[in-house]
């Protein structure tokens, strides 16, 4: 019995202090690591939800505005998420926002941005432009409805077409020079279902 109790205590011996504090300190790395990595993978927005919560915001009120001036809500809102990114885009923040990405001045306010345009064959370039600046939200949606007004964008208004489609198309090269904005816009209210905006009147 006496034998056996010494070999026991050899045993433990084999473990050495160094070996135990390696141990800790890796423990107490991994520990640190995943307090700081783990909160922005758990914090960070995947972009369906940001424009998903942007609708959500948008769509009641950009509906008021179509409804009266006999527009898509749908296009409207599409053409809201792709020219301001879901409201994310330094345009469309405080103190400009314009979600629709409309140059010139509003009220004599305006910001000067470095802006991408096609030249009508899908070869990009960039320009320094100046855009509206609306000081709120409601502005924006309203010029925005007035800017439409024009006999070049009577191919958007509902009363002149037969679908969406039809108004996607004419703002193709009018509104926008990208020669596949049209396409943008309907893949945008395909994915987000924005057609109940235009239905429930």
């Amino acid at each position: 019995m006496g034998v056996a109790k010494v070999v026991r205590r050899r045993r433990k011996r084999k473990f050495p202090i160094r070996t135990v504090l390696l141990v800790i300190a890796m423990t107490f790395a991994i520990v640190i690591f995943i307090k700081q990595v783990l909160p922005e993978r758990t914090e960070s927005v995947p972009e369906s939800s940001v424009s998903e919560q942007f609708i959500r915001e948008l769509g009641p009120k950009a509906q008021a505005i179509a409804r009266d001036n006999d527009l898509y809500a749908s296009v409207m809102i599409a053409q809201a998420i792709l020219e301001s990114n879901s409201g994310q885009s330094s345009l469309s923040q405080s103190p400009h926002y314009n979600f629709f990405g409309i140059k010139g001045n509003y009220q004599g306010q305006s910001v000067a941005l470095e802006t991408w345009e096609d030249d009508g064959r899908g070869n990009p370039y960039t320009i320094t432009a100046d855009f509206r600046s609306y000081g709120s939200l409601e502005n924006s949606l309203e010029d925005y409805a007035r800017f439409l007004e024009r006999d070049f964008y009577r191919g958007v208004h509902k009363s002149n077409t037969l679908s969406y489609h039809d108004a996607t198309k004419a703002l193709t090269g009018t509104y926008a020079t990208d020669t596949s904005y049209g396409r943008k816009l309907n893949n945008l209210i395909e994915t987000y279902q924005l057609t109940k905006y235009d239905s429930l009147w």
